[in-house]
């Protein structure tokens, strides 16, 4: 199977980086602030993040046009804030904006650089994410992170599961969808990844939502790789 796969694209948010934890740490001094440490910082990181799959849906099913995460992230922010009972016109917009750039300065996972340094020996990576093309180019600057490109929802004009989200990122390598891989801690993502004919490799991230998580743990499916971690899944494929 894997004979024929030149790239892999990774999923990013809780693929690639830890997002509840980098959230919460930024969010706990900015809730202090503002004189709400009642507020747990982890539970208002699982509220945001809450938001992330209706905000995009909205465009996938056409009601709105194709809008970046950047600004879907920053109104559901106030949409959070709001459900507090934070007024966000009270907060100033540079205390918005930074906190808002918090899914910029997310950490990847301890294993996650060395194991993408690895697999980029014999593939070209990059992030297939529904991420907008400054996030993830900012993440990775900050981060150590050894893309080929910046790809996702951005280049392709799509949301995942959207099959234009993956269809497309590989008509931008000029691939065919077989010879793509995606790498992703979500069945779903992978199981979408499937219908629209690329490779698939699960890799488990069971602290993604925290200490209690009940979702893809394990796979779902055969998929055609499933590693414990980047650096498997380097040994897996033979890098």
């Amino acid at each position: 199977m894997f004979e024929q796969v030149k790239a892999l694209v990774f999923d990013v948010f809780g693929t690639v980086v830890d997002w509840r934890e980098g959230i919460a740490r930024e969010a706990g001094p900015f809730l202090a602030q503002l004189g709400r440490g009642d507020i747990d910082a982890h539970g208002f990181a699982d509220a945001w993040r809450a938001r992330y799959q209706p905000a995009m849906e909205e465009i996938r099913s056409g009601r709105r046009g194709f809008t970046r995460l950047d600004l879907l992230h920053r109104e559901n922010l106030e949409q959070v804030l709001r459900a507090h009972d934070i007024d966000p016109t009270t907060v100033g917009e540079a205390a918005l904006d930074d906190l808002n750039r918090a899914w910029h300065r997310l950490d990847p996972w301890p294993e996650a650089v060395a194991g993408l340094t690895r697999l980029k020996r014999r593939f070209i990576i990059a992030p297939l994410s529904n991420g907008n093309i400054a996030l993830m180019t900012n993440m990775a600057k900050r981060a150590g992170i050894p893309w080929d490109a910046i790809l996702g929802a951005e280049v392709a004009q799509a949301y995942k599961p959207d099959p234009q989200a993956y269809l497309r990122t590989a008509e931008v390598l000029s691939i065919r969808p077989a010879e793509l891989c995606l790498v992703a801690a979500h069945n779903g993502d992978l199981k979408a990844a499937r219908a629209a004919g690329l490779a698939t490799a699960f890799v488990p991230r069971p602290t993604e939502h925290g200490p209690g998580q009940t979702g893809d743990l394990t796979p779902s499916e055969a998929w055609d790789v499933v590693a414990r971690d980047f650096q498997d899944l380097a040994h897996r494929l033979g890098v």
